[in-house]
């Protein structure tokens, strides 16, 4: 389980004029003027027990949104892991709608400390969970780069040069290590924070809700999960959709980070 306290740390992105585009139907008429967005979002998921993953498909087709998904190995309610070949056809689905992904580690390592060896590290998934390791810049990289691996056998495509780390900790010589290697990490913004891990008694998906469409702001980057084990009322869909369709409502549109006015670079470069 992650610690909230943790994924509250983050940095606030700021935002980007992007343009939406518009569809046409029939000719002869002449097509209408695009229309600009300059209020993007950038919502985002990381993998989790992948129970709600149809669902989140659904809502986002349904609303013609594209998004940026973090990719690591974990554990599903099905059995198995989040990567293996019972959701292949699942990430393919998601590649050709046009999403963006990125890594989140194989293991779902979570940072813990620097060390003279490396970076102390503890994986929550795989046959080495909750044992601390200490993986040196080349281990590190190799297991930001399983899961893209992984996606290029799924999918036929490359992933972006992005990630982030589990329960976004972090050390400046993680960032490094990562950059070094070719990775960009991505956090999020503090209104971002959409709470999907929280206990469902002192924050039921209602006042999530309340909080999100009261807070979110244009350029933030947001964060939430293809399930989570701990949380007894799931964040999605129920928050989801209606989160949508209010930002929207807000004049707020969504986009992936290949369109962040920082991050693009980054996320357009394939592994």
């Amino acid at each position: 389980m992650r610690r909230a306290d943790e994924d509250r740390r983050s940095r606030s992105m700021p935002a980007l004029c992007l343009l939406a585009a518009c569809l046409s139907f029939g000719a002869p008429t002449l097509a209408p003027a695009a229309v600009a967005c300059d209020k993007p979002v950038y919502l985002s998921f990381d993998t989790g027990h992948m129970a709600v993953a149809p669902l989140v498909a659904e809502v986002l087709k349904r609303h013609d949104v594209k998004v940026t998904f973090f990719l690591a190995n974990e554990r599903t309610k099905t059995g198995g892991g989040s990567l293996d070949e019972a959701w292949a056809d699942w990430w393919r689905e998601r590649a050709a709608e046009g999403h963006a992904f990125g890594s989140h580690t194989w293991d779902h390592d979570v940072w813990r400390a620097d060390t003279a060896q490396g970076l102390r590290v503890v994986p929550t998934q795989g046959p080495a969970a909750g044992k601390p390791r200490v993986l040196d810049a080349a281990a590190y990289c190799a297991e930001l780069e399983r899961p893209a691996q992984r996606f290029a056998q799924m999918t036929g495509q490359r992933m972006a040069s992005v990630f982030r780390a589990p329960g976004g900790k972090t050390s400046q010589a993680l960032l490094k290590a990562a950059q070094d290697c070719g990775w960009t990490h991505v956090g999020w913004s503090p209104a971002g924070f959409l709470g999907d891990e929280l206990p469902s008694d002192p924050y039921p998906n209602a006042a999530l809700l309340q909080r999100a469409l009261r807070d979110v702001r244009a350029g933030d980057i947001l964060l939430a999960h293809l399930g989570i084990w701990s949380r007894r009322d799931p964040w999605a869909p129920a928050v989801l959709e209606p989160l949508i369709v209010g930002l929207k409502q807000r004049g707020l549109c969504f986009a992936t980070l290949r369109d962040h006015p920082v991050l693009a670079a980054a996320a357009r470069r394939p592994r």
